[in-house]
């Protein structure tokens, strides 16, 4: 909540670092994609007396007293949920995206049974099957690819390779994906060889919801999402499934996973599904894209290939190999960095390089879309970004930049900057 200084009282230390962040967002341009700014009444919701309270179980069903206050915080925000996304049922605890997923895995599969995600260095995720992630170590894990001549899924390419590998859930989604994600055809995949369609929409939520990407819940047995990014709430999961998954997924969540929710987090999210049923929310996620793609457009005619060519969403990979052939995304994304221009290095579809080092990076429009930048905005946007990776690393631009960039920061400052 607001600054009354208590915390600058008590501890300093803590106090200081949280003010240099709310400093360093204000100051900065955000352009990762999986970052968001949210509302200062999310942020009241998440510092209240509600983290006080241990809630272990569901709504009227608790193994501790006093959780009728927290039961009613709990049951608006499964409300909201289901009414947003039109689900049949909603779990609102998980603490994560990845969480999330790993409780559906639970719910559904047994050890060792075959998971089929998309291979996390042509799009996915690491809870999507990675070899270094419990959904890869717990579970057998087959992925699937794009296309090397278009860096697009294939649909009729991914069907032979389910019907091959035939995996006991399909999981659709993705973290580094430009283009539309086809969930009717994945339904269909998935019905014609007998799986289970898990559908991770943790980028794309809040564009789902403002209608303006397809729906993935009449065609999938579960969707996950996290409650940032696009849906621009606070971090954390939820589960989405047919209800005769409900208990299951309620079980793998408590007591399968975790302990006892976070019921501000909770809180939060129930206030974030709110802003989502405003009207205006649809008109934030058309500018989303909108500035999306202006940015896009302006990168590729300054030269620069973006991954598939361009973007249907909210994010874009730009292949520095093709205007600079020896900047690592690893250097780039520091470079942007230093003139407040932030973004994350990011690996592109067969990429020659390491993850660490990448040929790529990633760039999205939620942060700079929820401070009121817009189209006309993106192109002087696009333009630093391009003098900053085409400069060298030379101190005087990027000073230059960063002076610019703070400028136009201060001119639209981010919606919870006097939290």
């Amino acid at each position: 909540m607001n600054d009354n200084g208590l915390l600058r009282e008590t501890d300093p230390k803590i106090a200081g670092v949280i003010a240099a962040e709310r400093d360093r967002q204000n100051d900065t341009l955000e352009l990762i994609a999986s970052e968001n700014h949210v509302s200062g009444s999310v942020l009241e919701a998440l510092g209240t007396v509600l983290t006080d309270k241990y809630a272990e179980g569901y709504p009227r069903k608790r193994w501790y007293r006093g959780c009728e206050n927290v039961d009613s915080v709990e049951q608006i925000a499964i409300d909201r949920a289901k009414k947003l996304f039109g689900a049949e049922h909603a779990n609102v605890q998980p603490h994560s995206g990845t969480s999330a997923n790993l409780a559906v895995y639970v719910a559904a599969l047994k050890p060792a049974q075959k998971i089929m995600g998309m291979h996390l260095a042509h799009g996915g995720h690491l809870s999507h099957g990675r070899d270094n992630n419990i959904s890869g170590t717990h579970y057998r894990a087959v992925h699937y690819r794009v296309r090397e001549d278009t860096e697009t899924l294939d649909m009729d390419q991914v069907r032979d390779q389910v019907l091959l590998e035939r995996p006991d859930i399909l999981v659709c989604g993705a973290s580094a994906y430009p283009r539309t994600i086809d969930f009717e055809a994945f339904g269909r995949i998935a019905r014609e060889a007998g799986c289970l369609l898990l559908s991770d929409i943790a980028h794309i939520a809040g564009l789902v919801v403002a209608g303006l990407h397809p729906d993935p819940v009449p065609h999938s047995d579960f969707v996950t999402t996290t409650n940032h990014k696009t849906l621009r709430g606070p971090r954390g999961g939820i589960i989405l499934c047919k209800e005769q998954w409900g208990g299951r997924i309620d079980s793998a969540v408590f007591p399968g996973i975790q302990g006892g929710p976070l019921m501000h987090v909770i809180a939060a999210k129930a206030v974030a599904f709110a802003e989502a049923m405003h009207p205006e929310f649809k008109d934030y996620a058309q500018a989303i894209i909108d500035n999306a793609t202006t940015l896009a457009d302006e990168l590729m005619a300054r030269g620069w290939r973006l991954v598939t060519g361009g973007t249907d969403n909210h994010l874009m990979l730009v292949d520095l190999r093709s205007r600079m052939p020896e900047l690592t995304g690893h250097q780039a994304a520091i470079w942007l960095s230093d003139a407040h221009l932030v973004t994350n290095k990011n690996a592109i579809p067969f990429d020659p390089r390491t993850p660490f080092e990448s040929s790529g990076i990633r760039l999205g429009t939620p942060a700079i879309t929820s401070r009121g930048l817009r189209t006309e905005h993106m192109k002087v946007i696009a333009g630093w970004i391009d003098e900053i990776l085409s400069c060298g690393g030379d101190e005087q631009k990027i000073a230059e930049v960063r002076a610019a960039a703070r400028e136009l920061c201060s001119r639209f400052p981010v919606p919870n900057s006097s939290y």
